[in-house]
């Protein structure tokens, strides 16, 4: 059965795309067929085809089309023969939910839902955990001066709670939404491996400390891990 290993991380800048590139590379090394599935590809990916249109019609997505979008993605999964699909924030879509005003009890429901439909992969979320600010920092020197303010603005259009208005109330909100994030994982029994400080961790560390949580959960579900 496939592996899906979901990446998330308690802010923007944390590190999510270079660990998914290290994974990549590593689990190829050890002859495993593998999808890295980025974080913007929900736009261009067949299978998200009605979440990509729903969202640029209306600016928002039906939960039933997350759900319909994701089921379409397991079936794409498994008739790809791929031993690992390494999706970068994707699922479980948490973010996206609070962004379009969904409280927690909404949130426990889906995941229920969502939960069932990856019964046809093998779910571990990979999550970094970390300073929310000096990850935006991080990212920001990064993007260009101008990306806090752009990142600052999206939230405080998506009237997220807690309100965002300036970057301390966005590291407030970060810390809420990682707080919704882990809990909704955690109440599905999800396998779920949290890299601490990874803020502070050099990108091969916070690789090592991957590996070593991945390793037992692939030599169950794969053949040549």
């Amino acid at each position: 059965m496939t592996v899906l290993i979901m990446v998330w991380g308690a802010s923007p800048g944390v590190g999510k795309s270079t660990l998914c590139a290290g994974l990549s590379q590593w689990l190829a090394d050890t002859g495993l067929r593998v999808d890295h599935f980025r974080e913007e590809e929900i736009l261009t990916r067949p299978q998200f085809g009605a979440v990509a249109e729903e969202f640029k019609a209306t600016g928002t997505v039906e939960l039933e089309t997350l759900i319909a979008g994701t089921a379409k993605f397991v079936d794409a999964v498994v008739a790809s023969g791929d031993d690992v699909v390494i999706a970068e924030a994707l699922m479980p879509f948490v973010p996206t939910l609070l962004a379009m005003g969904h409280g927690e009890a909404t949130i426990n429901a889906f995941m229920t839902d969502l939960t069932e439909v990856l019964a046809g992969v093998r779910p571990v979320m990979v999550f970094l955990d970390g300073n929310a600010e000096s990850a935006l920092s991080r990212a920001a020197s990064r993007e260009g001066e101008q990306w806090l303010d752009w990142y600052v603005g999206k939230l405080a259009d998506y009237k997220v709670s807690p309100p965002v208005a300036d970057v301390a109330s966005a590291v407030k909100y970060l810390l809420h939404e990682r707080a919704v994030t882990l809990g909704a994982a955690r109440r599905k029994d999800w396998r779920l491996i949290v890299i601490e400080r990874a803020d502070e961790l050099s990108p091969d560390e916070v690789l090592r400390v991957a590996q070593r949580g991945l390793r037992p959960w692939l030599r169950k579900t794969t053949t040549r891990a």
